[in-house]
This record gives C-alpha cells, structure tokens and sequence, in this order.
C-alpha cells in the first residue's frame, strides 16, 4: 500500500469509521482546517467541526490518539504547527444522548520543512490533446517518495516512490492521453516513510498547456 494513501488524491477528506455509539438519524459533521490543511511549520492552523446548530457538545480527535472530553466549542486551535501535531482528524457532535457518525478524515500536512526538489517536463509543456506527459521530480536529497500537487482550485495529489538519481532521487509522472483537464500548474514534493504528513518546500512550477 502507498504509504500515503488514503490522504493522497484529494487532501483532507476520505471516508473515516466510527467506533462510538451513534444515532442513524445524526449526520456526520464537516471537518476543515483553516486557512488550510497544508501549514507551513510554526504558522497557526484551526480544526473546525461542522454540525447542526442543535450540537451540544463535539469531540475533534487526532486518530491514534486517546479520546479527548467533549467540548462544547467546535474548533481546536494550534498557534503553531509541528510535526507532533500533523497526520488525520476527525470529529463527532452530540445530540442529547447521541453521538453522531465520525466525519470524514482531515489530514493536516506540515509543508516546507526540508529543500525544495525541482519539477520539469520531460515531454515539453505544450502538447496535443490525447498524448502522454511525463513529469520529472528531482532533489539531491534522498526523499523516499516524492508527491506530484496540482493547483485547481482545491489541489489533487499523485504520489510516487523514488528511485536513485545522479547521487539524490527522482520520481517520474506519467499523465496519460491528457484532456484540458490535465492542464494548469503543477509542483511536487518530497517526503519520507518515517513522516507521511512533513513535506519538503514545493518546487517551482510548471505549467501545463494541452491544446
């Protein structure tokens, strides 16, 4: 299994399982961060829990952690991330005596926390419709696995393990038969095993155009 996954192709949201009591009739709450779920290190972050007006109480959890008390604020807030702090959330809210289903998991990711890599079109950044693009991601140090991010609004994420490359690592992106969809500004990232959720600086930029 990647040793990113589930986090990677859509940050901060992915299916989570309840193992609290619950009322089938409760919805699960929205989990954010904000201003993001990607924070450089030190910079303050807050968790915010959405549920109905009608929540009396919520619990907003790190998963693996032990399970804190109930609070009756709906947000947890850091004043300075670190990488102690980062990895999955989720929250619940209660209702009289129920709680309800665990909402999605959050992923909070520590950025900029080692060299940035470098990012280049082995393919050109200009292509036809229907052809393939590969992406090159470089760094002289020797991440075990590098993470190709796309800006489009709401960032989507491919993650890739490294190989050796002129005494550092690389990973190679392949987009295959790209459409317009595929077009627009990408960077990649470099991480290790040991810390899935401390990411390198972005590297520079390389934008995509698909005619």
């Amino acid at each position: 299994m990647s040793l990113l996954l589930p986090m990677l192709l859509f940050l901060g949201f992915y299916p989570g399982q309840n193992t609290q009591e619950q009322n089938g009739n409760l919805s699960p709450p929205l989990i954010t961060a904000l201003p993001g779920s990607l924070v450089p290190p030190k910079q303050p972050v807050t968790i915010l829990c959405r549920g109905p007006k009608q929540a009396e109480a919520y619990r907003i959890t790190r998963v693996g952690s032990p399970e804190p008390q109930e609070r009756e604020a709906n947000t947890v807030a850091f004043p300075e991330l670190s990488p102690d702090l980062v990895g999955p959330y989720h929250c619940s809210y209660k209702i009289g005596e129920d709680w309800s289903p665990l909402s999605n998991l959050l992923y909070l990711v520590m950025t900029e926390a080692y060299e940035k890599p470098s990012l280049s079109s082995m393919t050109g950044t200009v292509v036809a419709s229907g052809e393939n693009v590969k992406l090159q991601c470089f760094s002289k140090v020797n991440f075990e696995a590098f993470i190709l991010i796309k800006n489009n609004g709401s960032h989507t994420f491919q993650e890739q393990s490294s190989t050796p490359q002129d005494r550092g690592a690389q990973a190679i992106f392949l987009l295959s038969q790209v459409s317009s969809a595929q077009a627009g500004t990408y960077r990649c990232c470099g991480v290790f095993n040991k810390g899935p959720h401390v990411w390198s600086q972005p590297s520079n930029q390389v934008q995509l155009q698909v005619k």
